[in-house]
């Protein structure tokens, strides 16, 4: 088959090509026989030319980062100065905006602007996260083992972003068919079936509570007095003849739109995310993958050399939750007066006791990044464990639900229809 490679000559130039190969350890070993160091080898095709709707996408793949990062990180470390790497890299991506990203980069870094900063450009591409390792990287002088991490790290980022959307699809397809088919019998079905008991009953007919509440609700949706007493809305003849439902949808697309808008001020994510902290079950998820990715940053970094502090730092960017990155503000501010990081990790109430013992014994025979890659391993496997467990209850829990809401229309409806039937019908 045909392979195209990227390779590192021993003088640090960058040489690409493609041959025809079994495998690709039988082409990695023909390029080191030739002297040459394999960057990435890959199956040759036409480079793809995604686009969105209104152009080229402005959205990166995770293995596309994954890639980019893998191989810069042993470009760095072969000797390759940053600007020749980036220029050799730039060229390389599927992504198209990428690339276009990493010429602006290249651009940025030859100016003199510290890698991190150029990467802090594209928050859509490199996230806080990312951004905030490479200056530790930067600053610690070792870039490339940084680099090799922080793939690592978004490996097992999008392993668990990729298990809680799959168990999440099905109750979000359940709920979507669940709101449009009430809705579709709110303003098409219930008000035929309210016309039928009317003619049986007549308009003064005494009927269930919870059945006059499904007319009162059908005929609020459909009904359009509402608009009509808004002046502004009056005046435009399809709002005017619309139902209440669209009134309603645009009342909650704009209440939505301030909500999001809030919620991205600091103030209002603080509390959003505190807000999830005191949700059942997703407060578990949340704090199993804070722990985890809290675990294996400031392992990366405790392991590459940087100082508690810094790790503090940059790890509180990492959690992804700014109650629990507040926390640990709060512990470097204790970690830098003196006292060990265990005893304010110990006392926060979102890390549970035993992240804090194991603290304490990596504190104590110094291999901390040792034991916290422990902890992050454990907690994965628990996230892992509980996303398919949640994703079993969810989807009978919600089929549940969805005969539920059909049983209760059902009987509003047709149990007074059997009734008055019965009521009007021929007496012997």
């Amino acid at each position: 088959m045909q392979l195209a490679y990227k390779a590192v000559t021993n003088d640090g130039r960058i040489v690409t090509g493609s041959a025809q190969a079994a495998s690709r350890d039988e082409l990695i070993a023909s390029l080191r026989k030739q002297h040459l160091r394999p960057l990435a080898v890959a199956v040759s095709k036409g480079r793809s030319t995604r686009h969105s709707f209104f152009g080229n996408s402005k959205r990166v793949k995770l293995q596309d980062l994954v890639i980019f990062t893998r191989q810069l990180s042993t470009m760095i470390s072969a000797g390759v100065p940053i600007v020749r790497s980036l220029t050799a890299l730039q060229n390389d991506s599927e992504s198209p905006y990428l690339r276009e990203a990493l010429r602006n980069i290249t651009k940025d870094v030859q100016a003199g602007h510290p890698l991190a900063d150029a990467f802090a450009k594209y928050p859509r591409i490199f996230s806080e996260v990312y951004v905030n390792m490479v200056r530790a990287g930067e600053a610690g002088g070792i870039l490339d083992d940084i680099l090799k991490r922080l793939a690592l790290q978004v490996e097992l980022d999008a392993s668990i972003r990729k298990k809680i959307k799959s168990a999440m699809m099905y109750p979000i397809v359940i709920l979507t068919v669940t709101v449009l088919a009430f809705f579709g019998i709110m303003l098409f079905i219930v008000p035929k079936l309210a016309a039928i008991l009317i003619s049986l009953g007549g308009p003064n007919a005494k009927l269930p509570v919870y059945t006059q509440v499904l007319l009162d609700a059908s005929s609020f949706c459909v009904s359009s007095s509402i608009i009509r007493h808004i002046p502004g809305l009056a005046a435009i003849p399809l709002l005017n003849k619309a139902p209440n439902l669209i009134f309603l949808a645009l009342i909650a697309s704009v209440i939505g739109y301030y909500v999001y808008r809030y919620v991205q001020t600091p103030k209002g994510k603080y509390k959003f995310h505190a807000l999830l902290l005191r949700t059942p079950i997703i407060k578990t998820v949340i704090l199993k993958i804070a722990i985890a990715r809290f675990s294996r940053t400031f392992a990366s970094l405790m392991g590459s050399g940087v100082s508690v502090l810094e790790a503090l730092a940059v790890t509180g960017g990492a959690i992804g939750n700014k109650v629990i990155e507040a926390e640990l503000a709060d512990a470097a501010e204790q970690v830098k007066a003196g006292k060990p990081l265990s005893e304010p990790i110990g006392q926060s109430p979102h890390f549970p006791p035993i992240v804090a013992q194991m603290l304490l014994v990596g504190e104590e025979t110094g291999q901390i990044d040792t034991v916290l890659v422990k902890i992050a391993d454990f907690y994965e496997e628990e996230v892992a464990v509980l996303i398919d467990g949640l994703a079993a209850v969810i989807e009978p829990l919600m089929i549940i639900v969805l005969g539920s809401a059909v049983g209760l229309i059902a009987a509003s409806v047709m149990g007074p229809i059997a009734n008055l039937s019965k009521a009007v019908g021929p007496t012997n």
